[in-house]
C-alpha cells in the first residue's frame, strides 16, 4: 500500500463491505469517529482504518483470504483484515468516560452521551486483552464526564493499576496543571494533548468552552517531564484552517518538542448545522504530511518510536516516519 493508496483511503474514510465478512470489530467511542462501525486493513505492511458505509465510492469483496478494495469496479488496494485487541490491534485502547461536558462541535461525543466505565470494567477488558499474549501496549483516553480534574484522576488509577503488566502505558485526556506530573509518577511512559487546531480564529468556534493556551503549556510542561519523542498532539485538518496555518502549527509544537498528529476530519452526522467540516484530499494530506516529516527531521523529531496510542497504530493517519517511502 503506496503513500499515494493509503492517502486516498483516508481521504475516502469509508468502504461499502458486508459486516459479516468483518468478524470482530468494534465501534469507537471516542473522537470524531465516535459511533461508526469501522474495522483494520494492512497492505504491505501499512495499516489504514476504514467506516463501514454503504454509501462509499469503494467497495470491499473477500478474494480467498484477501479483502479487496474496488474503486470503479477494478482492483485499488489487496490486503488482509486486521483483528483488533481492545480499539486497536496489539493495544489495549479504552476509553473510559464516553461521554464530555465540552461540546468541540466536530466531535459527536457529547450528543451520544455514553458510559462512563468503572475501574473494575476497565480493568477486564485489560485482563481479557492480556490473556490473549498479544497485547503490546495500553493506550487510555477519556472525554470529560464531569470536570478535567476527575479524568486526570480516573486514568492516573488506571495507569497505577495496570502497570503490572509491564507493557508501555500512553494516555491521552484534557490536561490539567499538574496531569504530566502525576501521570508520570503513575508510570505511563507518553501522553496527547490534541490542539485538535492552531488557528486561533477556528479554535474559538469549534473548541467550545477549552483553552489553547492551557494545552499548548501543559505540552510544553509534558515534553520536560516525557520527554522529546514521547508528547504528542492531534490536529485535525478540514475545520476551516489552512495550509500556511497547518505549516506554522508544526513548526510551534515540534519547537517545544512535540509530534503533532494530521487526523483528517470528517462530517458527523450528529453535527450538521453546527460545523462546516471539509475532509483532506488525499493531495492535501500527502503535501502536509510531508512538511510534517521535514519538519521532524530538521528538528530531530522522530514518529517510529512511539509505543502507545496513535502513532504505532498507524490506522487513521499518515506516520511520516513508517508509511512516507
Amino acid at each position: 500500500m503506496k503513500p499515494e493508496i493509503k492517502a486516498e483511503l483516508i481521504a475516502i474514510g469509508a468502504v461499502d463491505v458486508d459486516k459479516s465478512l468483518l468478524g470482530r470489530i468494534t465501534v469507537p467511542t471516542a473522537g470524531p469517529g465516535a459511533g461508526n462501525t469501522a474495522f483494520f486493513f494492512s497492505s504491505g505492511g501499512h495499516r489504514v482504518r476504514l467506516a463501514v458505509n454503504e454509501g462509499s465510492p469503494l467497495r470491499a469483496v473477500m478474494e480467498g483470504d484477501d479483502l479487496v478494495i474496488l474503486k470503479g469496479g477494478k482492483e485499488f488496494a489487496r490486503g488482509k483484515l486486521e483483528e483488533e485487541l481492545v480499539h486497536c490491534p496489539g493495544q489495549a485502547y479504552i476509553t473510559l468516560s464516553e461521554k464530555c461536558v465540552y461540546d468541540c462541535k466536530f466531535c459527536p461525543v457529547p450528543k451520544l452521551d455514553g458510559k462512563v466505565k468503572s475501574l473494575d470494567e476497565v480493568l477486564a477488558l485489560i485482563e481479557k486483552a492480556n490473556s490473549t499474549g498479544n497485547m503490546t501496549a495500553i493506550s487510555i483516553t477519556s472525554g470529560v464526564a464531569e470536570t478535567a480534574e476527575k479524568e486526570v484522576d480516573r486514568a492516573v488509577e488506571v495507569v497505577e493499576a495496570v502497570r503490572k503488566y509491564n507493557v508501555p502505558i500512553g494516555v491521552s485526556v484534557y490536561p490539567t496543571s499538574d496531569s504530566s506530573r502525576r501521570l508520570k509518577e503513575a508510570g505511563a511512559v507518553e501522553v496527547k494533548y490534541n490542539v485538535e487546531t492552531m488557528d486561533r480564529e477556528v479554535y474559538g468556534r469549534v473548541c467550545v468552552g477549552q483553552s489553547l493556551d492551557l494545552i499548548l503549556e501543559s505540552l510544553r510542561d509534558a515534553v520536560e517531564i516525557f520527554g522529546r519523542n514521547r508528547v504528542y498532539s492531534n490536529i485535525i485538518l478540514g475545520l476551516g484552517e489552512s495550509d500556511e496555518n497547518v505549516e506554522e502549527g508544526i513548526k510551534e509544537l515540534t519547537s517545544m518538542g512535540v509530534i503533532p498528529i494530521l487526523r483528517a476530519g470528517g462530517m458527523h452526522p450528529l453535527r450538521v448545522g453546527e460545523v462546516e467540516v471539509e475532509r483532506p484530499t488525499r493531495d492535501r494530506i500527502l503535501k502536509l504530511t510531508k512538511i510534517l516529516r521535514r519538519i521532524l527531521d530538521e528538528h530531530g523529531l522522530r514518529a517510529d518510536v512511539s509505543q502507545t496510542m496513535c502513532l504505532p497504530c498507524t490506522g487513521c493517519d499518515i506516520n511520516p516516519h513508517l508509511d512516507l517511502d
